[in-house]
């Protein structure tokens, strides 16, 4: 596999999934910035508020790149695909998801504590013309289950197993996606500026030797206590490279 460009927008893609993309970096003569919401905001509103915004910052709607959402639960897998199918709709008004492929890098995940009352955007990405030594990415959000089969239960990593054996050998799987995906958007951990974990179970037991030695942690490491978007997944991680980041 490797990435494509998506020429309109400025960046390239990992392909993966019809919901999103595996990761995202910017095209030569591109940067991606990152904007995050100071408050969470529904899907409709937050599409309505990035359009705005990137018409103020004089960039097409396809700039937009990426994205980190926030759930109100895990979905089962039909609620999931019914999620996935209301929310490209947009992408396609954008002129960014052909109906096949997708370019948009993602994270949705589900608070375990004070959760929104319905999806909503957490923050957003987009590119910028501006020539840099070190083009921005961001690598989308993965479970610990293989994405593009028919489900997702008969393909995770340990399931239901949440033993710290079971927590440790799931992140050592995510762990691996990650990597894999940094590679094909041609970065490491050592390009990163910063890399988030989801899950509410413990993740110390494999801290130490799974992700600090590894250099997973080289900016720290935000542990957000929420659930990953599917019923019976436990852990997820995305992470990026971004020089820009702006809160609204």
């Amino acid at each position: 596999m490797s990435i494509v460009p998506f020429a309109s927008g400025g960046y390239h893609y990992a392909p993966s999934v019809f919901q999103y993309s595996a990761g995202v970096v910017a095209a030569p003569g591109f940067d991606i910035v990152r904007v995050q919401f100071r408050n969470t905001l529904p899907l409709a509103e937050g599409f309505a508020r990035i359009e705005k915004y990137l018409a103020g910052e004089g960039r097409p709607l396809t700039s937009f790149c990426a994205c980190e959402l926030r759930s109100p639960a895990p979905f089962d897998e039909a609620g999931f695909r019914a999620f996935n199918q209301a929310y490209v709709e947009t992408l396609k008004r954008w002129r960014i998801f052909d109906g096949t492929a997708n370019p948009v890098a993602r994270t949705n995940v589900c608070p375990a504590i004070d959760p929104p009352r319905e999806p909503s955007f957490h923050a957003f990405a987009f590119t910028v013309e501006r020539r840099t030594d070190r083009p921005g990415f961001i690598v989308a959000g993965s479970g610990e289950s293989v994405e593009g089969k028919a489900n997702y239960r008969d393909h995770t990593v340990r399931l239901g197993d949440v033993s710290p054996e079971g927590m440790r050998e799931k992140a050592r799987y995510v762990l691996g996606e990650m990597e894999q995906r940094l590679t094909l958007l041609g970065a490491g951990w050592s390009e990163t500026t910063a890399v988030q974990a989801y899950t509410v179970h413990d993740i110390h037991p494999f801290l130490a030797d799974e992700i600090v030695t590894r250099g997973a942690a080289r900016s720290g490491l935000t542990w957000h206590y929420t659930r990953p978007p599917i019923v019976d997944l436990e852990f997820e991680m995305d992470c990026r490279g971004i020089a820009r980041e702006h809160v609204l």
